[in-house]
């Protein structure tokens, strides 16, 4: 059954973690250099295997006792915190021009580059995290999966110009902020069960 309210939340959360990361760099990179829509398409279907991962990560934890679960997940938004917090800026890696810019050529490049670089990232580690707090396999899948789309979407199309708005250290603390929440009332459910 599918949860707005859930969705949102799952929604905002992955936002905010992955704006300040390299997605929004990434896809504007390459969304200067290829036509916007090859590289969406395939950056978004990237986007949608990641988020399947994660959510079939966080079902298996679904089947441990619940007050355990509450534990590894708060412990894990306190760790992801942490990243968001005290992480140092990295220069993005270059992406090679494919030499023929088909189709499928600019849209593997995105498929194969956010595949590679976000397997095992925060938001993915976040999205199994959100899977096994709520239960709720679609709403959380659907809500990532908008998010990271949103997210790409705005590097691929203006990230140059939100950052000019928004500073990334000020994105970078929200973000960081509302997973020490989430922590919080993980580790309560854990604590009072």
């Amino acid at each position: 059954m599918f949860s707005l309210s859930v969705a949102a939340v799952v929604f905002g959360v992955v936002f905010l973690a992955e704006l300040p990361d390299k997605t929004a760099l990434a896809g504007l990179m390459l969304g200067t250099r290829y036509r916007a829509s090859y590289v969406f398409a395939g950056v978004a279907a990237a986007f949608l295997v990641h988020v399947a991962l994660a959510i079939a990560a966080g079902s298996v934890l679904t089947l441990l006792p619940h007050r355990l679960v509450q534990a590894i997940v708060g412990v894990l938004f306190l760790a992801g915190a942490a990243v968001l917090l005290f992480k140092k800026d990295d220069d993005e890696e270059e992406v090679k021009k494919p030499a023929d810019q088909s189709f499928w050529k600019v849209s593997g490049a995105g498929f194969m580059m956010i595949l590679v670089a976000e397997f095992g990232d925060l938001t993915q580690i976040m999205t199994a995290n959100l899977a096994a707090r709520y239960g709720d396999p679609v709403s959380v899948g659907i809500g990532a999966v908008l998010a990271l789309w949103a997210v790409a979407a705005l590097g691929i199309l203006g990230g140059r110009t939100l950052m000019r708005f928004v500073p990334l250290k000020l994105i970078t603390k929200i973000a960081a902020c509302v997973m020490i929440v989430l922590a919080g009332f993980s580790l309560y459910e854990a604590i009072a069960g």
